[in-house]
């Protein structure tokens, strides 16, 4: 484990990337619900990494809408809940597949539910043909199965279309050994292993997503989306900013 002394992100030539947004990502400053000016930033930011030459595909949560967990809490039926907020990753994936076709970007949006009219259907092959010919493919509705989250369906999929690493975008810098809005003498880290935040709980993506990158070795890069041009900084390893989780157990050590 390393602390914030460490030396920057190395630089690294990516081929093709999977980012994870949350549902939150798109609420800007709102409370619920979609933002349009923050999709349309997210969306040239998307733009510019396509432009760069990189495969780029996408998997949202749907936290702005309807979380799955929260709805049993409340004391719905947890596998109803969780499609529910499915169909919530459904709208968010729409929403942002609108504003990159506008801004002229080629995308293909497939569902691991089936809905014919909105989305094509869960298709691995086709998938990676569409990344190849340079489309943004926006993975919706989660693994299609209640109970996993979309930070395991963000997993999955990286692993299915041979990602060279996952980018999760917060709303916050990295990650901190203490909660930074409450703690000014929060560290972040610069590098992390994967069991690092297993043991340690750190709240980068949940137990079972960890666990599948730690078992194909797939880097996962923590960085704060709301300054604009981060995504970009992201792929090419510029800038002091970020946590590396998994450089010492991958090819980046």
């Amino acid at each position: 484990m390393s602390d914030a002394s460490t030396p920057a992100l190395p630089k690294k030539g990516f081929k093709r990337i999977l980012l994870k947004l949350s549902g939150e990502a798109l609420m800007g400053d709102n409370k619920y619900g979609i933002h349009p000016p923050t999709l349309t930033r997210i969306a040239s930011e998307v733009k510019e990494v396509v432009e760069m030459g990189m495969e780029v595909a996408i998997v949202l949560g749907g936290g702005n809408i309807f979380r799955g967990v929260a709805g049993s809490t409340d004391g719905m039926d947890r596998a109803s809940a969780d499609y529910m907020g499915m169909l919530a990753t459904c709208i968010n994936s729409m929403a942002l597949q609108d504003a990159l076709e506008k801004q002229g970007v080629f995308t293909r949006m497939q569902s691991a539910i089936k809905m014919e009219q909105i989305a094509e259907p869960y298709i691995r092959r086709r998938a990676v043909r569409h990344l190849e010919k340079g489309r943004v493919v926006i993975f919706a509705a989660g693994t299609g199965n209640p109970y996993f989250t979309t930070d395991t369906a963000a997993s999955l999929r990286a692993m299915e279309i041979n990602a060279e690493v996952i980018l999760k975008a917060t709303k916050v810098d990295g990650v901190y050994d203490a909660d930074p809005k409450k703690d000014p003498k929060a560290r972040r880290y610069r590098t992390l292993t994967y069991m690092d935040v297993l043991r340690q709980n750190l709240n980068v993506m949940d137990s079972t997503a960890i666990s599948l990158c730690m078992d194909n070795k797939l880097p996962i890069i923590v960085f704060d989306l709301t300054v604009r041009g981060n995504i970009a900084r992201a792929v090419t390893g510029a800038g002091e900013f970020g946590t590396l989780v998994g450089a010492s157990e991958t090819n980046w050590a």
